[in-house]
């Protein structure tokens, strides 16, 4: 097929109106796209070409109306992704959810939206999936005979307290299968409704089961409301760290992701912050922008910050040796080069001065007994047939979201 019959991409950078409560009003095409070929390189994304919507920035077009969140159940094949990274400190990890209702414009897990066909613009934060049957398969693969128990990581690619958990409770049966046969568990989430389920983490903490870890991008509600629009509140983060504190659960404060000129200049009062809400240690990552991230957040700061748009976008190609994004291990979580140096620096000297590390505590894995499931979740029989329009989990994307 000749190179004039493929559809071009229309130019993300092209500003969008935003939508309240959403952090992009992009539909941005995506690199699987029938016809389009999307590198992760200098001028992958080519100029927009005459389109239905050309005329959408006229003052005479109506302002788009805001997008309601669909949400399609998944009865999905298999429930936990794995990984080998040497950035992260767990090995295993389960998202109940397929995209993110939060709409944080910086989300390094948006391109996985692209595997479904979707946007990793608004569909990320509109369409959603839920995986129905997430408790059940998650008890399946506990009481495999070859299992080997070690720390499940809950959250790594899609907030898990996202606002459609309050209908779905996926999260919530996820956490009483892991309650019944003691299994340990990590989990990081930017929400307060994290306190929902204080019970059975006050439980799984008893037992040395469970770590929380609470991210806290910024003490400015203003900045927060458009670069995480349905995320909760800064102050209703730290009262769940607090809270959880009280409860007994050990509680990190993730000051993450770290950008610079928009958020950087808080670390040390975030990390003040986090102590006086009783934080047991501190994480950091630097903003990541993989793949579909990159034009969408430049979209976001030629919008919202349009004066320090090209110094910010500088000192990230700082901190990632010239480039946009550096996805080598050991350089996409924390930077690089004097810049990456100076903000570790910081980060460790204020937290070394509220006597705070930046590691979890040990979590248990001998209690674990999967015979407590057998009752209430008995082992498919191995003859059984996977539903044949079932997905497998796809959030194991190792050099896109870790």
């Amino acid at each position: 097929m000749p190179d004039d019959d493929f559809t071009p991409l229309p130019d993300p950078r092209r500003r969008a109106d935003p939508l309240k409560g959403r952090g992009t009003a992009t539909r941005i095409a995506h690199r699987f796209d029938a016809g389009q070929r999307v590198s992760d390189g200098e001028g992958a994304w080519p100029k927009a070409a005459e389109s239905d919507d050309a005329d959408a920035d006229d003052d005479a077009s109506p302002a788009p109306s805001a997008p309601r969140t669909e949400v399609t159940p998944e009865q999905a094949r298999s429930i936990l992704s794995h990984n080998d990274s040497p950035d992260i400190p767990f090995s295993q990890a389960l998202n109940p959810y397929r995209g993110c209702e939060h709409g944080c414009i910086y989300c390094y897990a948006r391109p996985t939206h692209s595997y479904l066909n979707l946007s990793p613009g608004l569909d990320f934060e509109t369409r959603l999936v839920a995986k129905a049957n997430a408790a059940e398969r998650l008890a399946a693969a506990l009481q495999k005979p070859a299992y080997v128990c070690s720390p499940i990581n809950l959250g790594s690619a899609t907030d898990v307290y996202q606002p459609i958990e309050r209908e779905w409770r996926l999260t919530r049966a996820v956490l009483e299968v892991l309650d019944a046969c003691q299994h340990p568990f990590t989990l990081v989430t930017k929400s307060a409704g994290v306190l929902r389920d204080v019970d059975l983490l006050a439980r799984a903490a008893e037992r040395r089961l469970c770590y929380v870890m609470v991210s806290v991008t910024s003490l400015d509600g203003g900045l927060s409301r458009i670069l995480e629009p349905r995320a909760a509140a800064p102050w209703a983060r730290l009262d769940a760290v607090r809270k959880l504190a009280d409860a007994g659960v050990p509680v990190g404060v993730n000051v993450a992701p770290i950008i610079p000129f928009l958020n950087e200049p808080e670390i040390e009062r975030i990390i003040d912050a986090a102590a006086q809400a009783g934080a047991h240690a501190i994480h950091y990552t630097i903003v990541r922008l993989p793949w579909e991230v990159r034009p969408l957040f430049q979209e976001w700061l030629d919008h919202h910050v349009p004066e320090r748009a090209e110094r910010i976008m500088a000192r990230i190609r700082d901190l990632r040796g010239g480039k946009d994004y550096d996805a080598r291990f050991g350089q996409r979580m924390k930077g690089q080069g004097v810049w990456g140096e100076l903000i570790r620096q910081r980060v460790r000297k204020a937290a070394a001065r509220h006597g705070l590390g930046h590691g979890g505590p040990e979590l248990d894995t001998t209690a674990f007994d999967p015979r407590a499931l057998a009752s209430a979740f008995p082992a498919r029989p191995a003859h059984a047939k996977a539903d044949p329009d079932a997905d497998t989990d796809a959030d194991d994307v190792q050099g896109t979201l870790f």
